[in-house]
């Protein structure tokens, strides 16, 4: 079984910033379409940044020139740098994995993996 296992939220004020990461076991993530989504409350669950198997990367136009997703494939491990934070960045983020390599600008039901969120909490 695929699992993914998500870290490194908290609780920040506005303009404050947080690191993520995603380590996943039972595969190796470099060969596929990896995934940072959050959902607020209330909302549904949305694609903040995803990232290919060549590292190409985008990102949701609200968290542009703010957010930066990247992948150690050294260590297995998916990150999501969080800068300038805005309280409406306040959700779970979840790591997730797609069966495919690159255009990883698809839709959530595409995503065959998830983690189970780590909570980012922005206070103005």
């Amino acid at each position: 079984q695929v699992q993914l296992v998500e870290s490194g939220g908290g609780s920040v004020q506005a303009g404050g910033s947080l690191r993520v990461s995603c380590v996943p076991s039972g595969l190796t993530i470099s060969t596929y379409c990896m995934g940072w989504f959050r959902q607020a409350p209330g909302k549904e669950r949305e694609a903040v940044a995803t990232i290919g198997d060549i590292g190409t990367s985008n990102y949701e136009d609200s968290v542009k020139g703010r957010f930066t997703i990247s992948k150690d494939n050294d260590k297995n491990t998916l990150y999501l740098i969080l800068n300038s934070l805005k309280p409406e960045d306040t959700a779970v983020y979840y790591c997730a994995l797609a069966s495919r390599r690159y255009g990883c600008w698809v839709s959530r039901d595409d995503y065959n993996y998830w983690g189970q969120g780590t909570q980012v909490t922005v206070s103005s």
